[in-house]
């Protein structure tokens, strides 16, 4: 019984840090309507940032992942304008390729400037084990899987309580029609886009304590949060969370019962499965017209 025990927490606080990267990816779909391939290219981008802080300012990770954001949330905002926002009324495929042109550029630029080399931040608080009757698990896990929970909950109420948050469900049914109720969908757009990735930025800053930064890191991470925004619902912040703990709990049973090389092998088989049922995902409620 201990060891199921275990296992669930471990999937869950596993959950938390997949959800942490997935929700700004599911932001810009929502809103923008742009499958961001680079996104995980801004996970490693923020992760070399924190390294960077810590080791040159002396920063805890926690304490740079505001400054991490914010600068990431400067990146989103000018790929929105410079690159995506001309191809806005392109075929999908010239924008996907376009934003696989940009991950392509930011990984060889963090190849060029770091080399291959893992940069590894030394924290002491974020990597201590503790306990809890039987139950371990790392500080850090914690702390990011509340901060998940947390982060989604803010998204949440901004997106249902304020303007701009209305002005981003309105663009996300449909785009003409907010345009005609006086929304600026440019503007907005360039928002949503950078909030996005900004979020991104948090998410560095909570993993980093974790994980090490290397120029393909982002890989590492990025699949799977395709996986749990397309399991979920595109573009739906609930589907995203509990897409989050599903893929983590997966990734924890059978890590132990099947192996842990074959792991993805059967969230893959289990992702394929839902979408076979339903093709939207867990929330998804299909796409609002353009």
């Amino acid at each position: 019984m201990s060891l199921l025990l275990q296992l669930l927490v471990n999937g869950l606080l596993l959950g938390g840090a997949y959800a942490i990267i997935s929700i700004g990816l599911t932001l810009i779909f929502g809103v923008v309507r742009i499958v961001n391939f680079a996104h995980g290219e801004f996970l490693m981008i923020g992760m070399y940032a924190v390294w960077l802080f810590a080791q040159h300012m002396g920063l805890h990770p926690y304490a740079a992942a505001p400054l991490v954001a914010l600068l990431l949330f400067c990146l989103g905002a000018l790929m929105q304008r410079a690159i995506i926002q001309p191809l806005l009324s392109a075929d999908g495929h010239i924008q996907i390729f376009a934003t696989v042109g940009v991950s392509t550029a930011l990984l060889n630029l963090a190849l060029m400037l770091f080399g291959a080399d893992i940069r590894k931040v030394d924290a002491v608080f974020g990597t201590e084990p503790l306990s809890i009757g039987s139950i371990t698990y790392v500080s850090g896990q914690m702390v990011t899987f509340v901060a998940a929970l947390l982060i989604a909950t803010a998204l949440h109420l901004f997106l249902k309580h304020t303007y701009t948050g209305r002005a981003f469900r309105a663009l996300s049914q449909n785009r003409v029609a907010a345009a005609l109720m006086g929304v600026n969908v440019n503007a907005m757009y360039v928002l949503a886009f950078g909030m996005g990735t900004g979020l991104v930025g948090l998410a560095a800053g909570l993993i980093s304590v974790q994980y090490p930064a290397f120029p393909t890191v982002g890989s590492y991470f990025v699949l799977t949060a395709f996986v749990i925004v397309v399991l979920g619902g595109m573009g739906s912040l609930p589907g995203a969370v509990i897409g989050s703990m599903f893929i983590g709990l997966i990734d924890s049973f059978a890590g132990y019962f099947v192996g842990p090389d074959l792991k993805e092998v059967v969230y893959f088989l289990v992702f394929l499965g839902i979408l076979s049922i339903r093709p939207t995902g867990l929330f998804g409620l299909g796409r609002g017209s353009e």
